[in-house]
C-alpha cells in the first residue's frame, strides 16, 4: 500500500470547486508525505491540448489524453489529482477501467450559486446564449452514476470536502490512517 499510485478525477461544473478541492487536498496529501501532481484541466488545455475546440470529440480527446498522463505517473507512484470538467460519462468510465487506480469524485454545486461565484461572466454570457458549447448550459453534463464520493460544494466546507476525499482514499486502501491529525 504504501506509496501506491492512485488517481482522484474531480468532475464537475465550472466553478464548483474541482481546482480549489485540488489544491487543499494536494497540500494535505503532501503533509502526508505523499508524492501528489495535480492536472488541472484549464492548465492542461493551455499546454498539452493547445488547439483542440470545444466539440464532443476534441472534449473526449483531451480527457483521454489528461487520463494518459495520470496513468504514467500513477504507475510510479504518485497520486494524481485531476480536475476537469470531463462532462461524457463514457469517455470518464474509458479512462478509469484504463488508469485501474481510480477515486471518482462529483463535486456538485447548484447553478445559481455557480453563477454567482462566476467572476468571468462566463454563466451570464452562456444563459444569454452569447456562448455555444457551454457545458451545463448549451452543453450537455453527465453525472457520474456511482461516484467513490460526491461532494456539494452549495453548503459544503472544503476542510469537509477534503476530508471526505482523504477518507475515501483511506478506505480503498490508498492512504494510512493519519495518527498526528
Amino acid at each position: 500500500m504504501r506509496d501506491q499510485g492512485v488517481t482522484v478525477w474531480l468532475t464537475g461544473l465550472s466553478g464548483a470547486g474541482k481546482s480549489t478541492i485540488a489544491t487543499a487536498l494536494t497540500g494535505e496529501l503532501r503533509r502526508r508525505g505523499r508524492a501528489v501532481e495535480v492536472l488541472d484541466g484549464d492548465v492542461i488545455r493551455e499546454n498539452l491540448s493547445k488547439g483542440l475546440g470545444f466539440s464532443k470529440e476534441d472534449r473526449d480527446t483531451n480527457i483521454r489524453r489528461i487520463g494518459f498522463v495520470a496513468e504514467l505517473l500513477a504507475r510510479h507512484g504518485v497520486i494524481v489529482i485531476v480536475a476537469a470538467i470531463s462532462p461524457y460519462r463514457e469517455v470518464r468510465d474509458e479512462v478509469r477501467a484504463r488508469v485501474g487506480d481510480f477515486v471518482e469524485v462529483h463535486v456538485r454545486c447548484v447553478l445559481e450559486e455557480l453563477v454567482r461565484r462566476d467572476v468571468k461572466g462566463l454563466y451570464h454570457k452562456a444563459l444569454a446564449g452569447e456562448i455555444t458549447n457551454f457545458t451545463g448550459i448549451s452543453d450537455p453534463y453527465e453525472e457520474p452514476l456511482s461516484p467513490e464520493v460526491v461532494i456539494d460544494t452549495t453548503d459544503e466546507t472544503l476542510a469537509d470536502s477534503v476530508a471526505r476525499v482523504i477518507g475515501a482514499l483511506q478506505r480503498a486502501g490508498y492512504l494510512e490512517e493519519d495518527l498526528a491529525a
